[in-house]
C-alpha cells in the first residue's frame, strides 16, 4: 500500500536534472543541452516540456516593477524507458528569440545611442535574469518531476 502511494506521488520515482553550461551564447539563438533522468524503480516518461523564461526586472522600492516572458518552449514527445538505478541522458535544443525593449531597440540604432540607453538602464535598475526550466509527464505519477537552471546568456 505505502508502495504504491509512494510511487503515485513519485517519491522513489524519477528524478529529472538540467544539465548545461552555466553561460549559452545569446547571438547563437539556441540553447543546448541534456536532460538526466534517474530513478529507483523503472518507470517510463512519456513526454517533456522545455521552456526558457526572462525575468524582466526594473524600478527601485515601491516602484519596482517585475515581468516574465517565454522566450522558446519546446516538447518532446517521445517514450523514455528509464531502468532501475540507472541514468538516462537525452540530448536537446531549445530555439529562442529575445524579446527587445523600447530601450535596448532605442539603443541597437547606432554607437552613441547605445551609451545613452546603457545608462538609462543602469538609472532605471532594469535587470534580465534567464532560466530554463523543464518538467516530464510520467507514466502513473501524479506529480510530475521538474527541474529549473538559472543561466546567463552572454
Amino acid at each position: 500500500m505505502i508502495g504504491r502511494v509512494k510511487k503515485w506521488l513519485g517519491i522513489e520515482g524519477v528524478k529529472l536534472e538540467i544539465v548545461i553550461a552555466p553561460e549559452q551564447r545569446r547571438r547563437s539563438g539556441k540553447v543546448e543541452g541534456r536532460l538526466r533522468f534517474q530513478s529507483l524503480n523503472a518507470q517510463t516518461v512519456t513526454s517533456i516540456r522545455i521552456a526558457l523564461v526572462e525575468k524582466y526586472t526594473r524600478g527601485r522600492g515601491k516602484e519596482k516593477l517585475i515581468d516574465e516572458y517565454e522566450l522558446g518552449e519546446i516538447n518532446l514527445k517521445q517514450t523514455i524507458e528509464v531502468p532501475a538505478e540507472e541514468i538516462v541522458e537525452i540530448p536537446f535544443t531549445l530555439p529562442f528569440k529575445l524579446i527587445k525593449s523600447e530601450m535596448d531597440e532605442f539603443g541597437d540604432r547606432n554607437f552613441l545611442y547605445g551609451g545613452v540607453a546603457r545608462a538609462a538602464k543602469a538609472i532605471q535598475s532594469v535587470r534580465s535574469d534567464y532560466r530554463l526550466e523543464a518538467e516530464a509527464k510520467v507514466k502513473g505519477v501524479a506529480l510530475n518531476p521538474f527541474d529549473k537552471k538559472f543561466i546567463k546568456l552572454k
